[in-house]
């Protein structure tokens, strides 16, 4: 139900397939995050003009609303969302780490609680938790629980971090395999963690690859450090990851770090900035550069957002009628936005991968 294989490589870099029960990715691929099993401000249709091959949802959310055992009862997410392509599920690790920062969320070797932001009770996931929801969920790709450190810890604390998502890792793989939904049906990825500590890494990298998973995480990344530390433990980590699995690197979504992930030889990405930049007037031009529509410089463009680009907005408005939009709070400025930041991402790593294969 699930093989990957690399076609070509460049260097470091990749073009491969991932076969999953609800179609084949092509990668390298970025994957569009729809939180609540939605990508905010689109419907299906509205996403399927930007060609994504895989979307991420996530767990601790769905969990909370509208629960697992609905989406469940439904047939999943596949029937829930109406959407057949394949999906990815996060843990809800990296949800658990943002509760951390606020001081709402208590993390031992048990797992995690934490208060819900809406209705403040309090909830406890385990990393057999995690896994139970996610098999009920049931995405083609689900993620391990893991404990992601800040940015800014010490050593000690990442080692930790790391310590204990060994623990659960192992845990969650076994909850995994002695399930009785389908396993069969879903890919674990373990995820390796070890800050910005190349020695961390390195342990943690030999002992999730010996887990044996069909895939595997990078983790902890995007979460406070500087740009130059990410991409140095990126092109570091990456190599220690078997050349036969695919390698995820977890929350980036600009051109900049995706190219250089590429380089380093990963093969999946997924961010929610595209859409969340989107949402506030910010899109991106030729050169993947952030840009505001609501700037005075598009009052009278009639031009489309980036010439040549095939997304629906670049294909039916301008500048101008974009602007106005905003400036008059119409929501459906914000989807437009969506669509083309997703679709240039998407574009790009189809580029990049033509170029590997060419």
């Amino acid at each position: 139900m699930f093989s990957f294989k690399v076609l070509k490589k460049k260097n470091q870099a990749r073009a491969g397939e991932i076969q999953t029960p609800h179609g084949i990715i092509k990668t390298p691929v970025f994957m569009p995050v729809a939180t609540q099993s939605t990508i905010k401000a689109l419907t299906f249709g509205q996403l399927e003009t930007c060609s994504p091959q895989i979307i991420l949802s996530n767990t601790y959310h769905l969990h909370l609303r509208p629960g697992e055992a609905l989406i469940h009862q439904a047939g999943g997410l596949h029937k829930w969302t109406n959407y057949h392509k394949p999906f990815l599920t996060d843990s809800g690790g990296f949800q658990v780490f943002s509760q951390s920062r606020l001081g709402k969320c208590k993390i031992n070797d048990n797992g995690a609680e934490f208060i819900d932001n809406i209705d403040g009770k309090k909830y406890f996931i385990s990393p057999e938790d995690s896994i139970t929801i996610q098999n009920k969920l049931g995405a083609d790709i689900i993620m391990a629980f893991d404990h992601c450190p800040d940015g800014g810890a010490n050593y000690e604390a990442t080692k930790e971090a790391m310590r204990r998502t060994h623990l659960w890792a192992e845990r969650c793989v076994s909850t995994h395999q002695n399930s009785t939904i389908k396993p069969s049906h879903q890919a674990l990825f373990p995820i390796v963690q070890g800050g910005i500590f190349k020695d961390l890494r390195e342990e943690s990298a030999k002992f999730i690859t010996s887990l044996d998973a069909p895939g595997f995480a990078i983790g902890g990344v995007s979460v406070g450090e500087s740009r130059d530390d990410i991409d140095e433990i990126v092109k570091f980590t990456a190599p220690l990851l078997p050349e036969d699995k695919p390698r995820y690197l977890m929350g980036i979504g600009t051109k900049e770090d995706i190219v250089k992930a590429i380089e380093a030889g990963i093969d999946m990405f997924d961010c929610v900035m595209p859409t969340r930049i989107a949402r506030h007037g910010a899109f991106f031009d030729a050169n993947g550069d952030k840009q505001l529509i609501k700037s005075a410089r598009y009052q009278n463009d009639f031009n489309p957002l980036v010439e040549g680009c095939r997304c629906y907005t670049c294909q039916n408005h301008s500048k101008a009628y974009v602007r106005h939009l905003f400036r008059v709070h119409e929501s459906v400025a914000g989807s437009l936005l969506s669509m083309h930041n997703l679709t240039y991402l998407i574009d790009l790593t189809d580029k990049i991968r033509d170029e590997i294969l060419q």
